[in-house]
């Protein structure tokens, strides 16, 4: 309505920055409980077979050109088949992704989450490991054998703690150290005084998410 006002009025309209929340209506979750319900709800419609393909239109596209207001920050592993805006049935606009082999949370990734809960607030963090990750495969395989590309062996490094944590456990090396390393990468984020303080304050819950290849589901841990 403000705006319609100040165009009718013929007044000239303040474009935010593109790092500025928006002001479009956005109807966005507003906590993380809604969030999470927006998610879920999501993935059993991407489970199910009957996605809505929300907020992909040229309006929505359009919409955002002057601005976002994500309601979730997704750190998710690189992996093609692990996209979150098609997993969680979402659209332009709706998550501010960060993709990683691993889905490691390193000084890079923790500073690009860092600048999107200062710029748009949003209420939640996800976490999202997969089965059967390579990344993960590759630090449990790296235990036995030292032969990998220079730039591998520092992904490598970075899960080591989430392998070892792993050992011994009953069931699969790998699965057992996928849902260590979502665990360990919940942790380091915590350690941000950005990240830690909100979440102290309940501005913020960060949650941890294992997809299934298989079945498509994706379960909150």
């Amino acid at each position: 309505m403000r705006r319609r006002a100040l165009l009718a009025a013929g007044l000239p309209l303040a474009l935010p920055t593109l790092s500025s929340p928006s002001p479009a209506p956005w109807n966005a979750p507003r906590t993380a409980s809604q969030a999470l319900a927006r998610l879920t709800e999501g993935n059993r419609r991407f489970v199910e077979g009957r996605t809505r393909h929300p907020h992909q239109q040229p309006r929505r596209q359009h919409l955002l050109a002057s601005g976002q207001q994500p309601f979730v920050i997704t750190l998710g592993c690189a992996d093609s088949r692990v996209a979150p805006e098609i997993l969680f049935d979402q659209g332009l606009g709706d998550m501010f992704d960060n993709r990683v082999a691993g889905n490691i949370a390193d000084d890079l990734v923790t500073g690009s989450i860092e600048y999107a809960l200062e710029h748009f607030q949003p209420p939640l963090i996800v976490v999202l490991g997969h089965e059967r990750c390579g990344a993960v495969a590759a630090a449990a395989g790296a235990l036995t054998t030292t032969a990998m590309p220079d730039h591998v062996s520092i992904l490598v490094q970075h899960l080591r703690p989430a392998v070892e944590a792993a050992l011994g456990r009953p069931g699969d090396l790998v699965a057992n150290a996928v849902r260590a390393n979502i665990a360990l990468q919940i942790r380091c984020l915590h350690r941000s005084p950005v990240i830690g303080s909100r979440a102290r304050n309940g501005q913020l819950y960060v949650a941890g998410a294992v997809y299934d290849l298989d079945t498509g589901e994706v379960r909150f841990v």
